[in-house]
């Protein structure tokens, strides 16, 4: 018997045969409503642009981790123009929120004066906090930074990062009784 047309590679049909199994579709789903998760995918997969338009209305909607990577995207131009004011913005907005990568780039563009006056004091603030917030795999990397950036301060402008940091943390809240 001979084949005509194309021939579906093995791995291809393979994960179609496991699919039909578990019962699981086929094809991708339609798309529904944008998530962080997909973004995230998609960003992983070099497909910037599609990125860019799933973060977008996340991040208008308030959610840290959509405003930090629609940041990133603002500041290296990935799907979007470069623009450093608009990464600043999106950053500080996710960086207000608690968003520890988001306040370790927020720092660092205060440091270098993209998009933001240079400031040493809110980078050390936001390297402070962001320090704090790490999770294990960041924070050496955070650490040595925020140090850098304190050789470069006066002790008393180093009191006035410390001061805001200390001023900015959430203050807990006690049950209602």
């Amino acid at each position: 018997m001979k084949l005509t047309g194309p021939l579906i590679p093995r791995r291809t049909l393979a994960a179609l045969l496991v699919a039909v199994a578990l019962g699981l579709p086929a094809a991708p789903a339609a798309a529904g409503p944008p998530s962080t998760t997909h973004a995230f995918a998609l960003y992983g997969r070099g497909d910037y642009e599609a990125a860019a338009a799933e973060l977008t209305p996340l991040a208008w909607a308030g959610d840290p981790r959509a405003q930090g990577l629609l940041g990133f995207l603002y500041e290296y131009g990935k799907g979007v123009p470069q623009n450093y004011v608009a990464a600043a913005s999106w950053y500080a907005c996710a960086a207000e929120q608690g968003e520890a990568t988001a306040q370790y780039l927020l720092g660092l563009l205060y440091d270098k004066g993209h998009g933001v006056p240079r400031d040493v004091v809110l980078s050390q603030k936001w390297l402070i906090l962001a320090t704090a917030g790490a999770s294990r795999r960041e924070r050496d990397v955070y650490t040595r930074l925020r140090n850098a950036v304190a050789t470069k301060m006066s002790p008393a402008q180093l009191a006035v990062a410390q001061r805001l940091a200390i001023e900015w943390a959430p203050v807990p809240r006690l049950p209602a009784q």
